[in-house]
C-alpha cells in the first residue's frame, strides 16, 4: 500500500506520450488528423500543463465506462514553461504549475473537454482550492494537429509559483526548449522541500506524512509560499474559483 502512494507522489506528472491520443474507458487510441474535428466539436480548449497531459491520470479522472472519450492534443506554447506550484497536493506531489518565460517553448497538450467533462476536472483541480480556472487570451499555440490558438484555458496556481532560490524551477519531465531555469524532476524538488520542511524525518516518512497529516501538509505548503511567484499576464481572465 505504502509502496502504491509513493509511486504515486514521486511519480508525478506520470507518462507522458509524445504524440496525441485519446482515452476511451481505460484505453489510449492515437488522436490523427482524420478524426480530430470531431473530438474537438462542442469541446472547451483546456491546457495540460502537469499530470493531466498523462493517459495514466485522464484515465484515473475519468475511470467509468459511460464517460465519453477524452482526446488529448499535443502542442507547443511560446513564451511559457511548466514549473513547479508552491504546494503539495492531497496525494503527496509538488504539482505543476504554467509561469510566463520569454523566449522559452514547451510542449504541453490540450484537454478537449465538453461541458460533464470539464464539470469533472473542475471537481479535481478546484476542490481543493488550490487552483482556478481561467482564460489566457494573447499567446501562441500551435497543436500537433494542425491548430492555432490565441487563446486557451487552464488552471492557475492559488499557490504561485515555488522559488527557492529566487526561480521557478521547471519540470524535467516536460519537453522545453530555450528554458531560462535549470529543470529539476519530482524526486529532487521532493527532497529540496524535505530538507527545508521536515529535516528529522526519513525521505519515504515524508512523503506518506505529507499525504496523511492534512495540517502538516499545509505547514510544509506554506514555507513553499514563502517568496513564490504570483502569476502575471496581461491576458489572465480568472473565470471560477
Amino acid at each position: 500500500m505504502n509502496n502504491d502512494r509513493l509511486a504515486r507522489a514521486l511519480g508525478y506528472p506520470y507518462p507522458i506520450p509524445d504524440a496525441s491520443y485519446v482515452v476511451e474507458r481505460g484505453e489510449v487510441f492515437s488522436l490523427h488528423a482524420d478524426n480530430a474535428a470531431a473530438y474537438r466539436e462542442g469541446r472547451t480548449a483546456v491546457l495540460a500543463v502537469g499530470s493531466n497531459q498523462s493517459p495514466m491520470q485522464i484515465a484515473r479522472k475519468y475511470p467509468e465506462a459511460d464517460w465519453p472519450p477524452v482526446a488529448c492534443e499535443r502542442c507547443t506554447l511560446e513564451d511559457f514553461d511548466t514549473v513547479y506550484s508552491a504546494h503539495i497536493t492531497g496525494y503527496g506531489s509538488i504539482a505543476a504549475a504554467l509561469h510566463p518565460s520569454p523566449g522559452t517553448r514547451v510542449t504541453l497538450y490540450v484537454n478537449w473537454l465538453d461541458a460533464a467533462q470539464m464539470a469533472r476536472m473542475h471537481t479535481t483541480e478546484l476542490g481543493n482550492e488550490n487552483y482556478v480556472f481561467a482564460r489566457l487570451d494573447g499567446i501562441k499555440i500551435k497543436t500537433e494537429l494542425g491548430l492555432d490558438l490565441t487563446s486557451v484555458h487552464f488552471y492557475r496556481s492559488n499557490a504561485g509559483t515555488y522559488a527557492p532560490d529566487g526561480n521557478p524551477v521547471p519540470l524535467t519531465e516536460v519537453a522545453a526548449v530555450s528554458r531560462l531555469w535549470p529543470a529539476r524532476n519530482q524526486r529532487t524538488i521532493q527532497s529540496q522541500v524535505h530538507r527545508k520542511t521536515a529535516p528529522a524525518l526519513g525521505f519515504e516518512d515524508f512523503i506518506l506524512s505529507s499525504i496523511d497529516d492534512a495540517p502538516e501538509r499545509h505547514r510544509r505548503t506554506s514555507v513553499m509560499r514563502q517568496g513564490a511567484i504570483t502569476f502575471a499576464h496581461p491576458g489572465l481572465v480568472v473565470l471560477k474559483t
